[in-house]
């Protein structure tokens, strides 16, 4: 093709025919830029497609990433209302005094098990963290789905550290159980069998010894465990809205 133009171009000029060799340049100028500019779009249309597939496959990640932990948001209050179940068991058999003292400490092994545990709040944020690092979040081409993704893990980030100031403020108060008692022999689960073999009565008869000690802390982890139950359900409902903004855009794709 190169050659055939380049003896158009010497044929012209021999004949000494140069307004029609000036026609001719640029209509191959013309040529050579059109052929630039479809060469551009096609590369263009290209980049759009890795671009879609991209962005199909990150909704996709996310989609299942945040339709998981609304299951673990789910299990999370689940096991705190449990574990505030077992509390007011525990608490309403101190405040009663009851003279069941093999009850008395199944009731206080139970809370120690249940009863003295930590909130937890650990969603998944691999996906947005791999958008946000690798500046991928463009690839979101609608701008409100966009900004409402980063939006909700910025609420993740308000709900950890709610979390983490329920810790700190609950930890000090909460060292007293494990300082000033022998809390510990009760946990038959882990560390009962590290103490010295006693009798129920002297079992029971320690608890009320210690009884304002353990109705404190139950009292710290039954509040804790329900601030962290209303901000689990908030952020759960947060998460189904977003889950449904990215299903309806997985099925327009």
């Amino acid at each position: 093709m190169i050659k055939f133009f380049r003896r158009i171009r010497q044929r012209l000029l021999s004949e000494n025919k140069f307004s029609k060799y000036v026609i001719y340049a640029l209509g191959e100028i013309i040529l050579v830029v059109i052929g630039i500019l479809i060469a551009l779009q096609i590369n263009n249309w290209n980049e759009q497609r890795k671009q879609n597939q991209l962005e199909i496959v990150y909704i996709d990640r996310l989609h299942n990433e945040l339709s998981k932990d609304i299951i673990t948001f789910s299990n999370e209050i689940q096991r705190l209302e449990r574990n505030n179940e077992k509390i007011i068991k525990f608490t309403n058999a101190l405040k009663d005094d009851i003279q069941n003292d093999s009850l008395f400490v199944t009731l206080t092994n139970e809370f120690m098990i249940f009863g003295t545990t930590y909130p937890m709040f650990n969603p998944s944020t691999s996906t947005f963290e791999d958008l946000s690092s690798t500046g991928n979040l463009s690839v979101i081409s609608n701008t409100e789905i966009r900004d409402s993704i980063v939006k909700h893990y910025e609420d993740y980030q308000f709900v950890e550290l709610n979390f983490k100031l329920d810790y700190d403020w609950a930890t000090p108060i909460d060292a007293p159980l494990f300082t000033q008692t022998d809390a510990l022999k009760f946990d038959t689960d882990y560390t009962s069998i590290l103490f010295p073999n006693t009798t129920k009565e002297n079992l029971a008869n320690e608890i009320i010894k210690n009884k304002n000690i353990f109705l404190r802390n139950a009292a710290l982890h039954f509040w804790m465990n329900k601030d962290c139950i209303i901000e689990l359900r908030r952020i759960k409902e947060k998460t189904k809205e977003i889950c449904a903004l990215l299903k309806i855009k997985k099925q327009k794709q």
